[in-house]
């Protein structure tokens, strides 16, 4: 019988501080599900926190499904015209179903509100050609903790940020 699960709605809306530990299990699973984050989160599972002050401030969304959180995604501001999209995680038994896009246009949206007319994402490599499907341009690479990271930037649609 087919899983009729992934035909259901799905519903952002933002994290509650009570959800911290879950939304961190989940980033754990999904970055052990990327094989490029493997090595190293293995040997520093310490890497893995999302804090509670972002949180705290609204700045984290939940995708849930049937009550059940199957993805998260974080806006940062950056600057009074860019906003950076610091995390995107989904389950990945729910991969491939616009978990992802869904968040990430919830996102966008949430940083034109704000003001930005710029989205950026440092892009882990395995994650590049679903951030560019969703309109991102490589402008660099970024050191970070356990390597490079792609930087990505994003024109937002005019909006409050644009007007």
């Amino acid at each position: 019988m087919p899983d009729r699960s992934q035909s259901l709605p799905i519903v952002i809306r933002q994290a509650g501080i009570a959800e911290r530990l879950l939304l961190e299990d989940l980033q754990r699973r999904a970055s052990l599900a990327s094989p490029s984050d493997q090595a190293q989160l293995l040997a520093h599972p310490d890497a893995i926190e999302l804090p509670a002050e972002q949180i705290a401030a609204g700045l984290v969304y939940v995708a849930e499904r049937q009550g059940r959180i199957v993805g998260f995604g974080v806006m940062l501001p950056q600057s009074e015209d860019e906003a950076e999209l610091d995390g995107l995680f989904v389950e990945p038994d729910n991969w491939k179903q616009g978990i992802g896009r869904l968040l990430v246009a919830h996102l966008e949206r949430v940083a034109i509100d704000a003001g930005a007319t710029w989205l950026r994402v440092l892009a882990n490599p395995d994650a590049l050609s679903f951030y560019e499907a969703c309109g991102f341009t490589r402008i660099g690479e970024q050191q970070m903790r356990f390597g490079a990271a792609i930087v990505m930037r994003k024109l937002l649609p005019a909006g409050r940020g644009g007007e």
